[in-house]
């Protein structure tokens, strides 16, 4: 089948690049052809190696826009996403395409739909959201209904919590999230047996992940092994880059400290994963709570055990004995369990392998896109 991948998030890097890589490589390891479909002027990050059509209208972000500013971006986002929707719509009529995958919605593309053609496409049209929090279920139950009369429009909700599936709408369907695994890389997943235990905290660096909280906390642990910690952190707002500089200026002359303030992608990005040993994921924020963590399911594809707050899809730890979880907000509870993932983690660490294998099974990514083209089907 040829299947159109209607991308328009602007993105300097990060899990959108990885999540299309893996809608882009299974559907063609699957037999099937995808097409990008992006706004004019999109400057893709990476070569999905697939071919691309641009839909009139630019995409905009909000990097760097505040007050009535930003009001009138989202404006122009509106007024092109009815025009990318219409253009789509054209498209999936002179047949060039069997289906259409939006990688990335909200429920704003839904409340969209229903003022474009594009709700009465011929072809099967698939809306990914990544998570409803319970601020934006309402909303998202409201716009669902509106279109449960329109047959070819579906709804895939990545999600962990059995309790948010109850909602009987037929065009809404829960999918677990997939791994993001390292593709560039000739790489023999293994857990460390023994030597210098390297930590890793990687990802997008906002304040609320509470990276100083953790960093006093790491100082303070009483390890029986030796330990490294790595940082990583890419930033997008201004703030958050010269917060995260005060943090290295800061942190920087401890010598089992190291620091890098960089976005990576692709192999660079991989090969940083696949140096560490285990993933810190020490954030407070709520909103984890109901939106599956990219780090999470990027620690569970690399084969990396990992020390978690709470609120991280606490389904995870919870089925799969793949590290240790600690009471959100604790920085008591955070140095326990640290102190614990460090100083047992050679009489565990077949057990977290084992898990770890257990969870890659489960959340395959080939996986996930077959059931994806089983709702085109």
């Amino acid at each position: 089948m040829k299947i159109a991948i209607m991308e328009s998030i602007i993105t300097d890097g990060g899990h959108e690049v990885d999540f299309d890589r893996i809608l882009t490589e299974e559907l063609t390891g699957l037999g099937h052809q995808p097409y990008f479909y992006v706004p004019e002027q999109f400057t893709f990050k990476f070569d999905y190696q697939v071919p691309v059509r641009y839909l009139p209208g630019a995409s905009r972000s909000y990097q760097g826009v505040r007050g009535l500013r930003k009001l009138a971006v989202s404006a122009v986002k509106e007024i092109n996403r009815q025009r990318w929707f219409r253009a789509t719509y054209t498209a999936a009529n002179q047949g060039e395409f069997d289906a259409v995958i939006v990688p990335t919605s909200t429920y704003r593309y839904l409340r969209a739909l229903k003022f474009n053609p594009l709700k009465n496409s011929p072809v099967p049209v698939i809306f990914i959201l990544h998570g409803i929090n319970p601020e934006e279920a309402p909303s998202f139950y409201r716009e669902a209904k509106q279109l449960t009369g329109n047959a070819n429009i579906k709804m895939v909700v990545l999600t962990l919590d059995k309790e948010g599936q109850d909602a009987d709408f037929s065009n809404i369907y829960y999918r677990k999230p997939p791994v993001f695994t390292p593709r560039d890389l000739d790489y023999q997943p293994a857990l460390k047996k023994d030597g210098v235990l390297r930590l890793g905290f990687f990802g997008q660096y906002r304040r609320e992940k509470n990276l100083e909280g953790f960093l006093k906390t790491f100082l303070t642990c009483k390890f029986t092994q030796a330990v490294e910690l790595a940082v990583q952190g890419a930033t997008v707002h201004p703030d958050d880059a010269s917060d995260f500089e005060r943090l290295i200026q800061k942190y920087q002359d401890h010598k089992n400290i190291s620091f890098l303030h960089k976005g990576l992608i692709g192999r660079e990005w991989q090969e940083a994963i696949a140096g560490v040993d285990a993933l810190i994921m020490p954030y407070d924020a709520e909103r984890y709570r109901y939106h599956w963590s990219a780090m999470l399911f990027t620690a569970i594809g690399y084969f990396k055990p990992v020390v978690v707050s709470s609120v991280i899809n606490p389904e995870i730890l919870a089925q799969y004995d793949l590290g240790v979880a600690f009471a959100s907000g604790t920085e008591g509870g955070l140095k326990t369990a640290l102190e614990t993932f460090v100083n047992t983690y050679s009489s565990k660490v077949d057990i977290c392998e084992n898990a770890l294998i257990t969870a890659n099974a489960d959340f395959s990514p080939k996986k996930f896109v077959s059931e994806l083209v089983g709702l085109i089907r």
